[in-house]
């Protein structure tokens, strides 16, 4: 059974599933979707385009799918799109996609915590938190699993690993791999993120693989097309070594820095 305050406005041309609940004044407009069992808080704002999925919770003061803030943007009919069981809170403000992508996508089972700021075109896996006071310029690309503490920025195109930890206040204007634990400034490897690969069950031997990886990568002291031959050659086929040499592959603007000085570093373009 749903419950609607009377104190709430709600377009008639809004989609509400089943056991939504929306409190006194939330404002909800026309071409909006919400999934059964979402909970709606007071004053959020679901302006046109935005999907919510099922078992969501949206707290007080979240705006969703405003119009993105870029000069292009000509008015397309874009969207925000939030998956299952995920919970955007207090002041969080997620704009819509334009053209380039047509929309701005936030996974399953996700944590926005207060404060957070995504832009338009950006597309956020699952299970990924983004905790107080980040923000993410237009585009950016999160994949699964990810973990950012507080007053993080990342700049616009970046693309973030699965599974990567980024501490707090990471200034992030570099490719982040998979798996990695990032700090500093300028941001840097500072090792594999060994605790949470353990808590989600990865073994002790394709954790030590991937420390293996990095080893080579960011440790050896040799240029980063030099060190993805040796990983090539010495490293065991797994997904994991996979899923690593594509993301570096596709990076072309290169990876964030290692922890010492190199011939080359690994931020740089590869040639």
């Amino acid at each position: 059974m749903s419950l609607i305050s009377p104190l709430a406005q709600i377009s008639p041309k809004a989609k509400l599933g089943e056991n939504v609940s929306v409190e006194p004044f939330a404002l909800i407009h026309d071409n909006v979707e919400i999934g059964a069992g979402t909970i709606i808080m007071s004053h959020a704002v679901l302006m046109p385009g935005a999907r919510i999925g099922k078992n969501c919770k949206i707290f007080p003061g979240a705006v969703i799918s405003a119009v993105p803030q870029d000069l292009k943007f000509a008015g397309e009919d874009t969207t925000v799109e939030i998956g299952d069981n995920t919970v955007i809170r207090e002041y969080c403000t997620i704009n819509r996609g334009t053209k380039e992508n047509w929309k701005t996508a936030i996974g399953k089972n996700c944590l926005i915590m207060a404060y957070v700021h995504i832009a338009h075109d950006c597309v956020i896996g699952d299970h990924v938190i983004l905790s107080g006071y980040c923000g993410l310029a237009g585009h950016v690309d999160i994949e699964d699993h990810v973990i950012m503490e507080g007053y993080s920025a990342v700049q616009q195109f970046i693309k973030i690993g699965a599974h990567a930890f980024l501490a707090a206040d990471s200034k992030v204007r570099k490719n982040v791999p998979p798996f990695v634990k990032a700090a500093r400034e300028p941001l840097s490897y500072i090792g594999v993120n060994t605790v949470g690969l353990s808590r989600r069950g990865f073994s002790p031997e394709i954790i030590t693989q991937i420390e293996d990886i990095y080893r080579i990568l960011y440790v050896k002291g040799v240029t980063l097309p030099t060190a993805l031959k040796h990983i090539e050659a010495e490293v065991p086929d797994s997904p994991e070594k996979a899923h690593i040499i594509k993301f570096i592959a596709e990076s072309e603007n290169g990876i964030m820095k290692g922890p010492i000085s190199r011939t080359k570093d690994a931020s740089e373009v590869k040639s």
